[in-house]
């Protein structure tokens, strides 16, 4: 890109958090309300500012990338900023913005499933608005599961830490403890993943390992959690036609049962190490279909109910040879000619959940490995704010920067709507933010 026209790009976007604002108010004008509506655990007269208000600085420290609530304190500690950003609520301006140590202070108290209860509206209303409707296969929509390890340290933070032990039964031998979640994201196309349920990997509240001897120790497990969040999805989106996504480590009996019973496809990465059984019965089928570079064969005997299994070559050259990869995978789907590819391109989607969702997350926009507060609740209802903020970021970034052509490094994203949290708003933008706020708090 040339200097002139790097310098017309730039011209077109002069107030970052404004345009991010107005993606936010064209595709959920909601939210704010919405967080005025949570039930507010606190005694109404040690109430000084709202819940509205509380939700609202998290978001922004979300769109900021800001990793701890230390440093949204600092940068939120402005005149400018906190002016802003109460008239961007829609609330009255009060002198500062709360305290991080006020605001964990109220996490500690609120119940997690209010929140869900908006990351669930969220998807509801982007599937409402059929903007999104081609990303679904085959008629479904794409559900991407996976889990993700959020804290690790020597210290137990709170009693949910998992702990995992180290060189055991030798002279050097130590214990670390973490968290995790397994996060299941619906896919909108344009690598845009939205969070659809999370549910912590947690021990159960009378886990304690001190009084159980090691045959009787069974941590929570991302497979244990997957029958938890796959309950929560069937509740809030009960005839929603998905598409389980997922890698090798559902390839289980238990998983294919519960998208048996509630309605669902899958899509499930296999490797041979998965299920020994459906390469032996793969393999002994003599004739298998082709089309392309994708090979299958429906029908395949897995325990006492039957798998379709796809198989797809990429080849690629890399540093000047020809290297070629496999993939695999078990769908219930019906395998065909003409929809063989798309299955596979379907399958590959996974890898959304990762780099748009995980480790954009954790490097690119912000930092969700960062334990915001020791207390389990708020711990929860910090990782659900921050998947709110992130797809809210991913539609400006989409729908106002790809659009404009403004290119950006991902980094510079959030440092520059940071950046522009306390700019002097022009009429103009001033009387636009006033008309969308009118409509949606």
């Amino acid at each position: 890109m040339s200097r002139e026209r790097d310098r017309i790009t730039k011209k077109r976007e002069q107030n970052p958090v404004i345009e991010c604002n107005k993606v936010q108010k064209r595709f959920y004008p909601e939210l704010f309300s919405k967080f005025a509506k949570v039930k507010d655990p606190r005694h109404s007269s040690y109430i000084d500012y709202s819940s509205k208000v509380m939700l609202g600085t998290v978001y922004y420290k979300g769109i900021a990338g800001i990793s701890s609530m230390q440093g949204m304190t600092r940068e939120f500690n402005n005149d400018a900023v906190a002016k802003n950003l109460y008239h961007f609520m829609g609330s009255n301006p009060k002198e500062y913005l709360p305290h991080g140590v006020t605001v964990n202070e109220f996490l500690e108290r609120l119940d997690p499933s209010e929140l869900e209860e908006i990351q669930s509206d969220i998807v509801y209303r982007m599937i409402r608005r059929k903007t999104f409707d081609e990303a679904k296969v085959l008629g479904k929509w794409l559900v991407l599961i996976d889990g993700s390890e959020l804290d690790e340290g020597n210290t137990q933070k709170n009693e949910q830490y998992l702990s995992r032990c180290y060189n055991k039964g030798k002279e050097n031998e130590f214990i670390k403890y973490h968290r995790s979640v397994l996060e299941a994201k619906i896919y909108f196309g344009n690598n845009l993943v939205c969070s659809i349920a999370t549910e912590a990997i947690e021990n159960p509240a009378d886990y304690n390992e001190k009084k159980q001897n090691e045959e009787e120790i069974k941590q929570d497990c991302e497979r244990k959690a997957f029958v938890r969040i796959a309950a929560k999805i069937k509740k809030h989106f009960p005839r929603l036609p998905l598409c389980i996504v997922a890698d090798g480590l559902y390839v289980s009996e238990t998983v294919l049962k519960i998208c048996q019973e509630n309605g669902w496809e899958y899509i499930i990465r296999y490797k041979e190490g998965c299920a020994p059984t459906i390469e032996q019965e793969y393999q002994a089928i003599p004739e298998k279909n082709q089309t392309g570079n994708a090979e299958y064969v429906n029908g395949v005997l897995f325990g006492d109910r039957e798998v379709n299994v796809l198989k797809y070559r990429e080849t690629k050259v890399k540093k000047g040879e020809s290297v070629t990869t496999e993939f695999a995978w078990i769908t219930s789907m019906g395998i065909t000619n003409k929809n063989a590819e798309k299955l596979a391109r379907a399958g590959r989607c996974r890898w959304k959940i990762e780099n748009q969702g995980f480790n954009r997350q954790k490097y690119w926009q912000g930092n969700i490995e960062h334990a915001c507060s020791w207390n389990e609740r708020a711990q929860k209802n910090h990782y659900l704010m921050e998947q709110i903020s992130d797809f809210m970021k991913q539609l400006y970034e989409y729908f106002y920067l790809k659009k404009n052509e403004i290119k950006k490094t991902q980094k510079n994203i959030s440092s520059e709507l940071l950046a522009s949290f306390g700019r002097q708003l022009t009429e103009a933008e001033d009387i636009s933010v006033q008309l969308n706020k009118s409509v949606s708090n």
